[in-house]
């Protein structure tokens, strides 16, 4: 008698739990580009080491988290157009490829899956909003690097809000001009959030910036947009205008870029940073716990990074990177710009320069031989104008400017396998309504299926 009654109870129990879960009204899915399990443990590390944090990364502490398969159609190793139409709509196809299947036929993303069912939705990211992330979940097309027609497809949308670096335009074609027909308000820069007032938003950098990317967070460029600043904007929009539900996608491009620079500072700081706008998302779950969802992930995984024993005695793991002030990026373009000057730069001025901004010869000891090794190098490339660049998917890096970040990363402890991508797999993290449904080992392409499962449709 007793164990029938404890079977009833159990089964009460179980229908009063069903009955009180609730379809996700507002859905979050964050993806960081490139942001494999390797750059995720090195950058809770330094938020935990170097900054003093005593609570891990926001997306470490969801009590959600499994991995990820991401490999494409055609390739172990997937692009970043495989990934993210593998992640917008459940469907994995080949390299290139942008929201069609293998055939070349066009699939549905989840965005769209949401806006046709009343759900408002924003497409946000810190590099190119028709980049190969973004364009996944608005645009059909059979190569990535068609940006005018991924940039159209993106203002017939309809979609509420869209935000990146910056536009595609040349003499013929202006990607403005087809958000203006199709009554998107262009806001450029951080200066002109105070001027929207339409319903359909396109947030960019301002005239003159680049338009693949909004700079990287440890360069500290004034004027320009912050994927947290951007995030907030499109949260504060879709609570204006679709307050009863909406779906954003935030993606930290940035991170990816970083990596395939193998520039291991830059990268942790972009984590960090992504991991700022994702405590807005949470902030907001914590009003609506029993009607959000977030979840976390990654297209794939870049450059292969691992935390290793730091190559230089006596150096505090990652602390190496506490005195980075500049991406590679932004130092490789400062000694092109050397090189192409008249002026005489000398060994002593970029010295100076390697301590200021590197903390070389100061913090992090530099030996006589690596020294010589470094002022042959500058030579070579500043002086003499004669140095094979390092070319890798975004940008190329003179020798110098690899063998001083070569310096960096072997101080602070970080590896990396590959200035590509890898086949590992990528973590996944959730928290809020339905994120039980991730907790197995996931393909990418399942992810949408479970998100709009959550949501009831």
């Amino acid at each position: 008698m007793r164990l029938k009654h404890l079977f009833t109870a159990a089964i009460l129990s179980a229908a009063s739990l069903a009955a009180s879960a609730q379809d996700a009204k507002y859905v979050f899915y964050f993806i960081g580009d490139g942001m494999g399990m390797g750059p995720v443990m090195a950058a809770d590390t330094y938020n935990r080491e170097i900054l003093k944090n005593d609570k891990p990364l926001q997306m470490m502490q969801f009590p959600t988290v499994s991995w990820c398969m991401t490999y494409s159609a055609n390739s172990r190793i997937t692009d970043s157009a495989a990934a993210g139409t593998a992640l917008s709509t459940g469907v994995k196809t080949k390299n290139s490829m942008l929201g069609m299947s293998p055939d070349t036929i066009a699939v549905e993303s989840i965005a769209k899956k949401f806006h046709d069912n009343g759900y408002g939705v924003g497409i946000v990211t810190s590099v190119s909003p028709f980049d190969a992330t973004p364009g996944a979940f608005y645009a059909h097309v059979p190569n990535r690097s068609k940006h005018y027609e991924i940039g159209c497809q993106a203002a017939e949308s309809g979609y509420e809000f869209l935000a990146g670096a910056g536009s595609y335009k040349t003499d013929e074609q202006n990607v403005n001009d087809v958000m203006a027909k199709n009554k998107v308000q262009v806001i450029y820069g951080p200066s002109e959030i105070e001027k929207i007032n339409s319903k359909r938003v396109f947030l960019i950098n301002p005239d003159g910036c680049p338009n693949w990317n909004i700079g990287y967070t440890i360069d500290s460029i004034e004027g320009r947009l912050t994927l947290p600043l951007i995030t907030e904007t499109c949260l504060a929009h879709l609570e204006k205008n679709t307050p009863d539900r909406f779906f954003m996608m935030v993606e930290g491009g940035n991170i990816d870029h970083a990596l395939h620079a193998n520039d291991g500072g830059a990268a942790i700081i972009e984590i960090i940073n992504f991991n700022d706008a994702l405590k807005l998302a949470y902030n907001f779950y914590l009003k609506h716990p029993d009607e959000t969802l977030i979840v976390v992930t990654a297209d794939h995984d870049t450059g292969g990074m691992a935390m290793i024993y730091p190559k230089v005695k006596n150096m505090a793991h990652l602390g190496s990177f506490s005195y980075q002030r500049v991406s590679k990026e932004e130092f490789s373009d400062y000694c092109k710009g050397l090189a192409k000057n008249r002026r005489v730069y000398q060994w002593d001025d970029m010295k100076e320069y390697l301590t200021e901004n590197f903390g070389l010869f100061n913090h992090i000891p530099v030996s006589e031989a690596q020294e010589s090794k470094l002022k042959e190098m500058f030579e070579a490339a500043i002086v003499m104008r004669n140095s094979e660049d390092q070319k890798t998917l975004y940008a190329n890096f003179n020798a110098f400017a690899v063998e001083v970040f070569r310096l960096v990363n072997d101080a602070a402890g970080v590896g990396f396998t590959t200035l590509s991508h890898s086949g590992n797999p990528v973590p996944v993290f959730a928290v809020g309504a339905g994120a039980e449904k991730f907790t197995h080992l996931n393909n990418n392409n399942q992810l949408p299926k479970l998100i709009l499962e959550a949501a009831g449709l």
